[in-house]
């Protein structure tokens, strides 16, 4: 441990810049001019990025912010104003990015745009009630909600870029460490299974993959092969064939089934995690209780004498 490198240190990794966060060499980028332009671009790219991982139906275009609040505001159904919430704080975000991308065309003619500006400030206003609403949102999986994504946007509006940048290397190393979590809970899970002999080097090959996805950025040209390792190794961990004998019962069959449809639940998540960024620790804690329940239940008949191990 005295080796540990300490917390934030940079260095050339294989030829590419890495900082170290809690025992992760993650991959740096390039941190933009802190400018109106780069701080729009930057907004737009997360909130679609926000869009694309959370329920249906809530990308509500700015110039109906009025319409969304009337119908949130007017609702009294518990259920149905959680969903309202949700399309209100999508128009909010997109009402923010319309009136950001004005003030950046004012400022590309010369006009100067102070912090203090009325319009500055409505912005803030608009991504930090988002923010507040958006944790009734639910991950498309609709297990959980992911609060992160919603706060993105307002962090990269009210912070500097480059601090921007850092939180985001923060929870890069979060996310590596649930990738892990949920493999090693896998490869606990069906090492010692004999039918599931093999599937824990497809595991750790998913998880890696994973891991360089993670931290990789879609205009990276590196992409190309990262993308396509991540996708082939999450095929062949779901293409695993448990090893059964040539006659076999229906129990042994059950357990095949339940064991396959569990390794099919861990990529889902994991793959929810990786895209997203950012942690899921209620899913995470959910799918590993439902791994141990599977497992404790196959060692009990195995030591009852079935042949499912």
């Amino acid at each position: 441990m005295d080796n540990e490198p300490s917390r934030g240190t940079k260095r050339i990794v294989n030829g590419r810049e890495r900082i170290h966060l809690d025992g992760y060499w993650i991959k740096t980028y390039r941190v933009p001019a802190d400018t109106l332009l780069a701080k729009k671009q930057l907004i737009e790219a997360l909130t679609r990025r926000l869009f694309n991982h959370v329920e249906h139906g809530l990308n509500v275009p700015g110039c109906r912010l009025d319409e969304a609040r009337s119908a949130y505001e007017s609702e009294c159904d518990p259920q149905r104003k959680r969903v309202k919430a949700g399309m209100l704080a999508g128009a909010l975000f997109n009402r923010a990015a319309e009136v950001f991308t004005k003030l950046v065309d004012l400022q590309a003619l010369g006009v100067v745009i102070e912090a203090n500006n009325p319009l500055m400030r409505e912005c803030g206003e608009h991504l930090q009630e988002a923010l507040t609403l958006g944790r009734q949102v639910l991950h498309r999986s609709g297990e959980e909600g992911i609060d992160e994504l919603w706060g993105e946007p307002f962090k990269a509006f009210a912070y500097p870029i480059e601090d921007f940048y850092k939180s985001r290397y923060v929870k890069i190393a979060m996310t590596m460490e649930q990738i892990d979590k949920l493999a090693e809970a896998m490869v606990e899970t069906f090492a010692d299974l004999r039918m599931f002999s093999g599937i824990d080097s497809l595991i750790r090959t998913f998880a890696e993959a994973a891991r360089n996805k993670c931290e990789t950025l879609r205009t990276d040209p590196d992409i190309f092969e990262i993308w396509t390792s991540f996708a082939v190794s999450g095929e062949a961990l779901c293409d695993f064939h448990p090893q059964l004998f040539a006659v076999v019962g229906a129990s042994e069959q059950h357990w095949a089934m339940e064991g396959m449809k569990l390794v099919r639940e861990g990529r889902q998540l994991i793959e929810y995690v990786t895209r997203a960024r950012v942690p899921m620790p209620k899913s995470g804690c959910e799918y590993s209780e439902r791994l141990g329940i599977y497992h404790s239940q196959c060692v009990e008949l195995l030591s009852a004498g079935r042949n499912v191990a």
